[in-house]
This record gives structure tokens, C-alpha cells and sequence, in this order.
């Protein structure tokens, strides 16, 4: 199982929603909302670091209101 963590950034007025949002997405174990740099942090669990890529990239960067994310992937 890999497991990765994203920050990401939201557009103004939108971490409520893009919390909700991401909490649809399926390979999204968690998401909350966070104070610090970073809006929105949310935890990844997929079989292959592919499908960590594709969320990140695709999934959740493909919802309008994200702005910018960084992804960590959890080496233990």
C-alpha cells in the first residue's frame, strides 16, 4: 500500500467545498482542513505510486477551486 499526503491550496472561500470534494474522490482516505500554509491537507492510499500521481495530478488538481498542491509520498 503506498500512502502519500497532499497540501493544497485553495482558492479564497473555497476550503469548505474543496474539502467536501476531495472526501469524493476514491482513492482519498481522509482530507481536512488545516491552518498554515497550506488550506487542505489529504492522505492518499493506492496499490502503485502511479495511482498517487494520477490522484494528485489529475483528480484532485482537476477540481476548480485547487490552486496549487504538493505531494509527499509516506516512505514507511
Amino acid at each position: 500500500m503506498v500512502h502519500a499526503f497532499v497540501m493544497v491550496k485553495t482558492g479564497p472561500g473555497q476550503s469548505e467545498a474543496m474539502v467536501e470534494a476531495a472526501r469524493g474522490v476514491d482513492a482519498i482516505a481522509e482530507a481536512h482542513i488545516v491552518a498554515g500554509d497550506y488550506d487542505l491537507v489529504v492522505e492518499i492510499e493506492t496499490d502503485e505510486v502511479y495511482e498517487v500521481l494520477h490522484t494528485a495530478s489529475t483528480e484532485l488538481q482537476g477540481l476548480d477551486g485547487i490552486e496549487n498542491t504538493k505531494t509527499y509520498i509516506s516512505l514507511d
